[in-house]
This record gives structure tokens, sequence and C-alpha cells, in this order.
């Protein structure tokens, strides 16, 4: 049987690559926002459409919210998906270097 090569591996070789690592560390805080929404609705056992229906919009809409395929997510929106899944939204602005 081949083996198989861990997706950690290919990302930190990848990152070697400072154009890639550029265009990731952009992507980044959208994937973490991702992560975390996919975490805590897993933790709570509900359906992407279980939250949809609490937080008063559709699946599609939170399937594209934990793919980090979102543009323009409002803070009012984040607020009542935070409310739904026990936690509270934080805000910060990082200085660029």
């Amino acid at each position: 049987m081949p083996e198989l090569t861990n997706f950690n591996d290919i990302l930190n070789e990848e990152l070697k690559d400072p154009k890639f690592k550029k265009e990731y560390d952009l992507l980044e805080e959208e994937f973490v926002l991702a992560k975390e929404i996919l975490q805590l609705r897993k933790e709570q056992n509900l359906t992407q459409k279980e939250l949809a229906k609490k937080v008063g919009t559709s699946q599609p809409a939170i399937a594209r919210v934990e793919s980090g395929n979102y543009k323009n997510i409002s803070l009012s929106f984040l607020r009542k998906l935070a409310k739904v899944l026990g936690a509270k939204p934080e805000i910060h602005l990082k200085k660029i270097s």
C-alpha cells in the first residue's frame, strides 16, 4: 500500500514558497473562523440545517461560512451565529508588518 502523505507535511513544504505563504496568510483568518464555527457546531451535535434554522438562514449559507468561502460576512450575522453556538465574536486589528 502506498504511503499516504500528511496534509500538514504538504502544507509546510508549500509554505516555504514566499508567494504561496503570502496568499495563505491572507486567507488564514477566514479559515480559522470557519474551523471554529464547524467545531462549535459539531460539539453541539447540530447539522448545518439545524444550525441554519436556529440562526435564521439557509443551510448553504452555513456551508459557505464553514468552508471559508464567504465574502462580506456581517458582524450582526456573526453575532447571531455565535449566540446560537454559545460563543461570542472577538474582532481584532493587527498591524501589518
